[in-house]
């Protein structure tokens, strides 16, 4: 029985398989988009009494539980978490499972002055081209979802491109393969791509595995104050919250408390 993983990477790789743009135009286009906003350098030069790094996610649905946020306004909720103190956004740019759009991620960027990470499932060359056209200034990638080689060409490129790479672990092997294709910002996804499970425990669990000198980011399971802390103790520079963030009351708020927890 597929899981949720195999359905989304195999709908992304048929897509990749159907594009016929010249990868070649692709790169020499985004070799000359505008510079990016340091997606990186943002989450490492938080101000000076917060605890955390936020990565406040704009996110309507999500495979395994739904509808969260469909009717959600990417500039106003952008703006919100701006207001809250946000270093950076993440944006689903998924729409057959998550319901976003690259017209989500444009809203939210052209609102606020923070970085941007386009959040989706990066399987080509084109994928890293794309999110530097969107106006991304970093790209996700899932080492669960990609070869080796994949992973060292994806982080090679986005490099080029000057576009960080926010390479995304689940355990200490998958560490090991960040690593060893250079990436110097992990996420540590403390849900399953399988079951789509969280573990509550994963990211303080594999954190002692990311070296220092590597940006570390916590995805997922942040519920409140009380989880952030936690993550900051473990010595993590930034959370990515979704799912908790456009569920809030009042999301600047939420972010405010995630950050000085």
């Amino acid at each position: 029985m597929a899981t949720y993983l195999d359905r989304i990477l195999a709908a992304h790789r048929a897509a990749a398989a159907a594009d016929a743009r010249s990868l070649d135009e692709l790169l020499d286009a985004a070799r000359a988009a505008p510079p990016t906003r340091g997606f990186r350098a943002a989450l490492q030069s938080r101000p000076a009494g917060d605890r955390l790094a936020v990565i406040a996610e704009v996110k309507r649905r999500s495979p395994s539980k739904g509808d969260l946020a469909p009717g959600l306004v990417p500039s106003v909720l952008a703006k919100s978490y701006v207001d809250g103190g946000a270093a950076c956004l993440s944006v689903l740019t998924d729409e057959e499972f998550f319901g976003g759009s690259p017209s989500d991620l444009c809203e939210a960027r052209n609102s606020v002055d923070i970085p941007v990470l386009r959040k989706d499932f990066t399987v080509c060359e084109a994928d890293v081209c794309d999110a530097r056209f969107m106006g991304a200034d970093a790209v996700l990638l899932i080492v669960a979802a990609l070869s080796d080689a994949e992973l060292t060409r994806f982080v090679d490129l986005a490099r080029l491109l000057a576009i960080d790479a926010l390479v995304e672990v689940h355990d200490e092997a998958e560490v090991e393969r960040a690593l060893a294709a250079g990436a110097d910002l992990v996420g540590v996804n403390q849900r399953d791509l399988v079951t789509f499970e969280v573990d509550q425990e994963r990211a303080v669990r594999v954190a002692a595995a990311i070296p220092a000198g590597v940006v570390k980011v916590a995805e997922s399971g942040v519920r409140g104050p009380e989880d952030a802390a936690a993550l900051a103790a473990a010595g993590y520079h930034a959370v990515l919250v979704g799912e908790t963030l456009v569920r809030a009351g009042d999301p600047a708020a939420m972010v405010e408390a995630l950050r000085c927890s």
